[in-house]
Parts: structure tokens; C-alpha cells; sequence
């Protein structure tokens, strides 16, 4: 079967660096009927132009999903094993399925679809830059709706990233329930926050 016969699906993530927060991944099989232009690396576009092709893709494509992995997984898995959860999730639920996936960097979740790991695959191949455009704009949405919950983490301007800002509101107010306990800044406060603790009793 030729590549322009197969139905390939591209596979990224969005979330792996944060300190608190969902991974989120995506898969999407593009439509060669309806090209989509300006398919990029998500990081390379901005919110503006990413919230555009989002659209456009969840439109056009002809298949796409995305799908989370917890916090409370990636605490009990760790990031990687949780970031390939949220790949299978996602590229199990795509109707029609693929007949092979692509997917970003430099391992490939367990699938009944062959796979192909592709590092560097987002500014490579339209099929990976689709699922990273997509995977980003579902995360930022679901940290801004996070905020609303915890505005004075200011989860809206880092998206969970150890940003100065946000060590210092971790500082201030101790790990909210989204804080990932596994990663160390949370980890050293909930160790300071025991010690603390255990002085003041």
C-alpha cells in the first residue's frame, strides 16, 4: 500500500514539561481532499494563528481525537508512561483507524497499529504538526478553565510551567490538588509544608 493509500495518523503531546496540570495528546488523520495550509510545530505559530488551524483541522481532517492523562496518573505512572497513555487513548479513539501512526519523538506508546517514532516528526510531517496544534490548544483551554479554579497560582499566563512566577505562588500557597506531587518543586514544598507542620505541633 502506498503512503497516499494509507491512513497515517500523527501523534504529539502537550504537557510533559509543566509542574501542574493534564498531559494531553492528539491524534489526526489528515484529508487529502481538503489540504490544510500553514500546518507547523505548534511552538513556531501563535495562540492566535494556533486557535485558527485548531478549527480548521477538527473540520477538515478526516479523523482526529485527543485525549488526557491525570495528574493523579502521571504522579502514579510518572510523565513518560502517563504522556504514552494519553498517545493510545488518543489514537484508539480515532474513527476510521489508522493504518499506521507517527508519532513525535523518540517512542512510540503500545498500540494495535503499527507505529513509527519520528523525532523532530511536528516540523517534519503535517500529520504530527496537526496533533501538536491540536494538543496545545486543548491544554492551554483546560489550564485557563484550571484558573478560574486557582487564579492565584495564575495558571492562565504559564500554563503550569515552573515559571518564577509560579514558584513563588507554590511557595506562598502550597500544591493545589492539579500540582503534580511527583515532580520535584512540588515535592520539596509538600516536604516543607510537613516540616513546618510538624514544628508548629
Amino acid at each position: 500500500m502506498s503512503r497516499a493509500e494509507r491512513q497515517i495518523c500523527g501523534v504529539d503531546e502537550a504537557g510533559r514539561g509543566p509542574i501542574a496540570g493534564p498531559v494531553v495528546a492528539a491524534a489526526v488523520i489528515l484529508d487529502r481532499r481538503r489540504p490544510i495550509t500553514g500546518l507547523r510545530d505548534s511552538k513556531l505559530l501563535s495562540a492566535r494563528r494556533r486557535t485558527t488551524l485548531a478549527a480548521q483541522i477538527r473540520r477538515d481532517a478526516r479523523a482526529w481525537a485527543v485525549a488526557f492523562a491525570s495528574v493523579e496518573e502521571i504522579d502514579t505512572l510518572n510523565i513518560l508512561q502517563a504522556t504514552l497513555l494519553a498517545m493510545r487513548r488518543a489514537v484508539e479513539a480515532l474513527d476510521p483507524a489508522p493504518d499506521e501512526a507517527w508519532v513525535d519523538g523518540n517512542r512510540c506508546p503500545d498500540l494495535k497499529t503499527p507505529a513509527r517514532a519520528i523525532v523532530g516528526g511536528d516540523r517534519l510531517y503535517a500529520e504530527i504538526s496537526a496533533a501538536s496544534i491540536l494538543a496545545k490548544t486543548v491544554r492551554d483551554a483546560e489550564m485557563l478553565a484550571l484558573h478560574q479554579t486557582y487564579p492565584q497560582y495564575r495558571l492562565d499566563r504559564h500554563k503550569g510551567y515552573a515559571t518564577r512566577e509560579h514558584l513563588a505562588a507554590l511557595e506562598r500557597f502550597g500544591p493545589s490538588p492539579v500540582h503534580r506531587r511527583s515532580v520535584a518543586p512540588v515535592r520539596r514544598q509538600l516536604q516543607h509544608s510537613l516540616i513546618v507542620g510538624a514544628w508548629r505541633e
